[in-house]
Order: structure tokens, then C-alpha cells, then sequence
């Protein structure tokens, strides 16, 4: 069990680094690479099913906020589900949920489940739950000399 842990955390944490890094192809190769993976956005109620769904997701965020940073606050593990507490950081530049480019910092903490192929030991999805209305009201907030 204790191996599996590890592993886990070892595959998560390589997946985080290689999002930070704007790694994509990286990110995608700790999905399973068939119609098993998925990415499921708990607050808009979309699953990206199978590998290309999982790239479509990640190429729509990435445009979103092409500077995206994630910050890992919590973490917590048991065997075939690692969950990560962490806060997204980036600034608006593409479009996202049918908002165009406001150019507006954004910073959300957001809850991730990731869960695992037993035999490969890889991603057979990640699942986030976060505070969509807020994000929203980010996008959509006129800057201030002090920020958003």
C-alpha cells in the first residue's frame, strides 16, 4: 500500500511541475493514453472524455491563462486517489467559459482528485472542484491601480 502511496504521489507531482513548466505533452503522458482518461470540471458540469478530451482541456486552459502557476497548499493520498488542495494563478488573456480575454490577474483555490490505473500506475483522471463564480467575477472586474 505504502508503494502505491508513493507512487501516486510521484506521478501527481511530476504532473503539477510539468503544468507550471507549460509542459504539455508531459502533463498528457500521466494520463493513461486512451478513451479510459478523462478530466471532468466539476462547477461548469464538463467531462473531457478519453486522451483528446484531456488535451482539449488542457490547450483551452492553457490559452485562458498562458501563465497559469499552481501552488500546492495541501495534499492527501490513499491508495488509488490523490487529492490536492492548491490556489491557480494566472492572468486572463484567452478566452474561457464564453468570456473574452480581459487581461485580469485571477487567483482561485481549487480542490483536485486524481485517480489511477491500478496496472500502470497512471492518471486515469483528474477532477477539480472549485468556486466558479468567483473566478468569474476575476474575469470580469475592472483593474484598479491596486489590482484586481
Amino acid at each position: 500500500m505504502e508503494n502505491t502511496v508513493e507512487n501516486q504521489r510521484a506521478i501527481v507531482a511530476e504532473h503539477i511541475r510539468s503544468e507550471n513548466e507549460h509542459n504539455w505533452p508531459a502533463v498528457y503522458d500521466t494520463f493513461v493514453q486512451d478513451e479510459r482518461a478523462h478530466y471532468d470540471v466539476v462547477p461548469l458540469g464538463a467531462r473531457f472524455k478519453g486522451i483528446e478530451g484531456v488535451r482539449g482541456f488542457y490547450e483551452t486552459i492553457a490559452t485562458a491563462l498562458p501563465d497559469l502557476h499552481i501552488e500546492i497548499k495541501s495534499e492527501y493520498d490513499v491508495p488509488g486517489c490523490s487529492i490536492r488542495e492548491v490556489v491557480i494563478s494566472g492572468t486572463h488573456k484567452g478566452e474561457y467559459a464564453g468570456f473574452k480575454p480581459s487581461g485580469n490577474k485571477v487567483s482561485f483555490v481549487v480542490a483536485a482528485f486524481y485517480t489511477f490505473d491500478p496496472v500502470s500506475g497512471k492518471l486515469f483522471s483528474e477532477r477539480i472542484y472549485y468556486d466558479q463564480a468567483s473566478v468569474l467575477g476575476q474575469i470580469q472586474s475592472k483593474q484598479t491601480s491596486g489590482g484586481a
